[in-house]
């Protein structure tokens, strides 16, 4: 057993007093030992442990399915047809999604809504056995808040075998996730054989080398080798088969119309250019998309035909985002018929594209999901809308009576960083942490009873530009997947975030014995930095009470006795928790005093609450933003705003330099401000402008920008005016520039 899964399990036995037991007959089990995910709503226990010494199963079906599960457990299981000591039936009488898991003296019973609900308390049994040697005596009554638990996974930028995707598949199997959203075709490459157009798997499939480091890392290298492949129909079926044995429904998505250059790449006639192109050897959103023309909806088709074959879902995932607009408006084709059609412009022909494409789909008794662009011009009446650019998406899309599954970027993109630390792998940017996704409130605020019966689920997403291989992809996702199934079946008022930690330390110590890549940051120390009249403090979150923290520095090592540490000289600054013997990672900041750490700071305009750092004491705290990753507490990051703030000196004080920091990243719409305007006041009231940049410039991805100053003052006030809408032509075209700020030094 791992030392920190010992450690909460030590403090927790403490707590309840069993420490140490003469033998098992005289342990008396509680509740708080029996580590389910997601936890039940209902679980009452008679403090006993079963006389079961074997669990005998007579059903076939999940003998075969989770064979390789059983045969490893602490309590025996066998199939045994005649004297079954495990019954599982299906009760209409229950609610939809409701299972009951009964364990008695001498046997166990499992009833559900339906075949699936009793699948749910299979898998609750599965997880008991990984743990006790004895069942636990116990009833539980349980039952998802939503229908669609989903999680994705993108295998365009880079694809896994299909043994790799079977093991996804059995983490969501193991967390009670019911589907899995395939993204198989994208601008780095086209997944599925569809051999009615051989080109797809010859050319669209192999992308001739990959970006090497992060997109924002300037100039772009490449690998310089080629990579690619392919599903054949046979091993897509295979999948299939064996997701839906698991209760597991398969949705395929095809990227339409934007996301398209590497089919486009095999056949330039489905573009509006007719250019020949290559597959995307880098990351982003590409100008090459479908061109709405006969060819292109024939070739969409036959796809269509294809996947209608393969996957017996009720929907298709048809994409719909991000798809620049520039070629279609210099198509005389696209022009002509939008004059034909009466379609106004360009957002209008993206709905006469999807339109097209739906009514097909729903000719073959399907329906289509799409991401939240799909409103842009008009819904169809069949859509479901995916909403990742927050909840703006969903929340329009159920006040048309559509079905919405909540995706927000913030809570939901397992691609992004899930801690500030330094050694974390690469990863596209942002920080999405354990404790983000598990406080995910998945219902909009404002929504009628109506409207939120229409919020379908909550689904993860998996984009693997940074993930080469599948334990890059375990590590990022299944820690957070753990989080987003009790998201998926409790509200968030059922939920317990400490009592999660203790029951995702079993289930940490599960995965890893199994050899399995995951993420476990419960000794990292989340350390932040604040400023205040005394000066500047790092702050952070112990691990636990019982926990002994270190701070290294300039003058020493000390160990902590609270969670604050005054930050009294400049250099570099360690903190680390430590238990039985073992350190967590050293969590480290290099700080610089300068006169903005005693002052106050205002903010006229928030940042986003996805990138507010650490609050707005970050700008000024004496720590420099990292220029590797936007993510983390000291930036904070702005959408569609200015950033205006207001630094106050508790009296007038002698200004001779402002140095500020800013964080480029056009590949997630990220720009530097257009201005900087630096305005002096001795009231608070009346400002005055001293200085401005007009032009902020940089080579890398930061900028830091020096503003000599000679003035006196006791306020400052710097302004850095936003980009504003993203041009055309460039990734997030039509959409607010971010504005994102490091440190601001005044001198």
């Amino acid at each position: 057993m791992h030392k920190i899964s010992r450690f909460f399990i030590l403090v927790l036995l403490g707590l309840i007093g069993i420490q140490c037991a003469p033998s098992v007959e005289n342990v008396v089990i509680s509740d708080t030992q029996v580590k389910l995910i997601p936890a039940p709503d209902s679980l009452s226990m008679s403090g006993s442990f079963s006389t079961i010494s074997e669990i005998r199963l007579d059903d076939v079906h999940f003998w075969n399915l989770h064979k390789s599960w059983l045969e490893t457990y602490p309590i025996a299981v066998k199939l045994d047809t005649i004297s079954s000591n495990l019954k599982m039936e299906v009760d209409s009488s229950l609610l939809p999604l409701q299972y009951i898991l009964n364990i008695g003296a001498d046997r166990i019973s499992i009833y559900g809504h339906t075949f699936a609900d009793i699948r749910n308390g299979f898998i609750s049994l599965l997880q008991l056995l990984q743990k006790h040697e004895r069942l636990p005596m116990l009833h539980i009554e349980d039952r998802a808040e939503f229908d669609y638990r989903g999680m994705h996974l993108d295998v365009g930028r880079h694809m896994f075998d299909i043994e790799d995707i079977k093991q996804y598949i059995d983490f969501l199997t193991y967390y009670k996730y019911n589907r899995f959203h395939w993204h198989l075709t994208e601008d780095q490459g086209w997944r599925i054989e569809i051999p009615s157009y051989p080109k797809l798997q010859e050319i669209a499939a192999f992308r001739k080398e990959t970006l090497v480091g992060h997109y924002n890392d300037q100039p772009h290298e490449f690998d310089q080798t080629k990579y690619g492949g392919f599903y054949t129909q046979l091993e897509i079926r295979e999948i299939v088969a064996y997701a839906d044995a698991r209760g597991v429904e398969v949705i395929p998505e095809i990227e339409m119309p934007g996301h398209a250059q590497a089919a486009i790449a095999a056949y330039p006639e489905f573009g509006c250019t007719g250019d020949q192109i290559d597959v995307a050897t880098k990351w982003g959103v590409f100008p090459d998309v479908f061109c709405p023309n006969p060819e292109t909806f024939n070739f969409l088709k036959v796809v269509i035909d294809d996947v209608v074959d393969l996957f017996p879902s009720s929907y298709i995932h048809i994409g719909g985002d991000e798809c620049p607009k520039d070629q279609w408006k210099a198509s005389e084709f696209c022009q002509d018929l939008m004059r034909r059609e009466g379609i106004k412009d360009e957002y209008e022909l993206q709905s006469y594209f999807i339109g097209v494409i739906a009514d097909y789909i729903q000719s073959k008794g399907k329906s289509i999901i799409g991401w939240d662009e799909i409103l842009e011009g008009g819904l169809h009446p069949s859509a479901t809308v995916m909403s990742w650019r927050g909840t703006v998406g969903a929340v329009a899309a159920v006040k048309e009576g559509h079905k919405a599954i909540m995706t927000p970027g913030s809570h939901c993109y397992f691609d992004h960083y899930q801690s500030s630390h330094p050694d974390e792998p690469l990863a596209i940017g942002g920080l999405t942490t354990l404790e983000d996704v598990y406080h995910f409130d998945p219902i909009p605020k404002g929504l009628n009873l109506e409207q939120r019966k229409l919020i379908w689920g909550v689904q993860g997403n998996v984009w693997t530009e940074y993930m080469k291989d599948f334990d890059q992809v375990s590590y990022m996702a299944l820690a957070r997947m753990m989080a987003l199934s009790e998201v998926q079946w409790n509200l968030p008022s059922e939920r317990d975030y400490d009592g999660f930690l203790n029951r995702y330390v079993d289930h940490v110590d599960f995965w890893e014995a199994k050899g399995v890549s995951i993420a476990n940051h419960l000794l990292d120390l989340d350390v932040v930095v604040r400023s205040s009249p005394l000066g500047s403090y790092a702050l952070m979150r112990m691990p636990n009470e019982n926990t002994e923290v270190y701070a290294v520095y300039p003058a020493g090592k000390s160990s902590l006795k609270n969670d604050s540490f005054y930050l009294e000289k400049d250099g570099a600054y360690s903190f680390f928790a430590e238990y039985d013997g073992q350190e967590g990672r050293q969590s480290s900041i290099d700080f610089k005093g300068h006169l903005g750490n005693k002052a106050s700071i205002d903010l006229e305009n928030l940042p986003s609450k996805t990138y507010a750092g650490s609050g707005k004491d970050a700008l000024v705290n004496g720590i420099a933003a990292s220029e590797k990753k936007y993510g983390g507490p000291e930036w904070l990051g702005f959408s569609g705003k200015d950033l205006i703030a207001t630094i106050g000196f508790e009296e007038s004080s002698e200004l001779s330099n402002i140095t500020i920091q800013f964080f480029k990243g056009e590949g997630q719409w990220i720009y530097l401000p257009r201005s900087i305007d630096i305005s002096v006041s001795e009231d608070g009231l009346t400002y005055s402008s001293i200085t401005a940049v007009n032009k902020v410039e940089t080579e890398g991805k930061m900028a830091t920008v020096s503003i000599p100053l000679e003035t006196e003052a006791k306020f400052v006030r710097i302004t850095a005016r936003k980009h504003g809408i993203i041009e055309q032509g460039r990734q997030g075209a039509g959409h607010q520039a971010w504005l994102f700020v490091g440190e601001i030094i005044l001198e």
